[in-house]
């Protein structure tokens, strides 16, 4: 998969201006989820990270922060734009390709992607990769989307604004399933990391309900596809401009897709 093909690479695309606003509202929601497992995987001072397809800089910082000065962080995406500002210190932003360039050297106390790997065509080789890059006892966090076992963006739809709403992001499901995405690629991910070899598996969920950063992440979205929902006839304009207006109103209870986090320890040598 490549970001610059706009026929066949990732939908949402970073050069957009509402990608920022995309990886804000994403931080608010997840970066909580993200760190909490982060610490009680032991990450801190000293350690050395890869965070894959980084997209926004609140998780490098994050990162950052708890391996301090003799620490290392590398942050690595297809795109860059959105990390330049916060190279520095301790953090290291490469252009790279997860399921195609060789892994940064040095080898990793921690490795972790969040929503990237459902968007990776060749998701298994980027798996493959991140597992090689581990130092022995090092950890892996996955974390990832699974819209197949909660697809609604209203789950309860109590009227039109509602039905709308669920319609178009059955409608944006389907533009990312003809991208090669996998929905319900987040609950293999416990099974994946067992099969790559890692050791002391564990996996929860997470998704809210209602927030307003669910109202920023979801108009910043279908600004970014709106063209292609009308190309493809799954909405019209007038309907995109009648949920984005709802959305505004606040009063839709928005949720995301589950987020499924998964992790494991590669084991130490014999």
């Amino acid at each position: 998969m490549t970001e610059n093909d706009p026929e066949h690479g990732y939908l949402l695309d970073n050069r957009q201006t509402e990608a920022g606003i995309r990886f804000g509202a994403l931080s608010k929601l997840f970066d909580p989820v993200t760190f909490r497992h982060v610490d009680e995987l032991g990450i801190g001072v000293g350690m050395r990270c890869w965070e894959v397809g980084a997209g926004g800089p609140s998780v490098p910082l994050g990162l950052a922060e708890r391996v301090g000065p003799t620490g290392a962080v590398v942050a690595t995406d297809i795109d860059v734009s959105w990390t330049q500002d916060v190279v520095g210190g301790v953090i290291e932003v490469l252009a790279h390709d997860v399921a195609a360039d060789p892994p940064p050297g040095g080898g990793f106390d921690l490795v972790h992607a969040r929503l990237v790997l459902v968007h990776v065509t060749d998701r298994a080789e980027a798996l493959r990769r991140m597992v090689g890059a581990l130092r022995p006892g090092g950890r892996l966090l996955l974390e990832d989307a699974d819209p197949g076992l909660q697809p609604l963006l209203c789950p309860d739809e109590s009227g039109p604004e509602q039905r709308l709403a669920n319609r178009l992001r059955s409608g944006f499901r389907s533009l990312m399933a003809g991208r090669g995405a996998d929905l319900s690629y987040g609950r293999t991910l416990p099974r994946l990391l067992r099969e790559a070899g890692l050791e002391d598996i564990r996996a929860d969920a997470y998704f809210p309900i209602t927030s307003p950063a669910c109202a920023v992440l979801e108009a910043a979205t279908v600004r970014q596809i709106r063209g292609r929902l009308v190309e493809a006839g799954l909405a019209t304009d007038e309907e995109i401009e009648r949920h984005l207006a709802n959305v505004a109103t606040g009063h839709l209870d928005l949720a995301t897709a589950p987020m499924i986090s998964a992790w494991g320890r590669r084991p130490q040598s014999p």
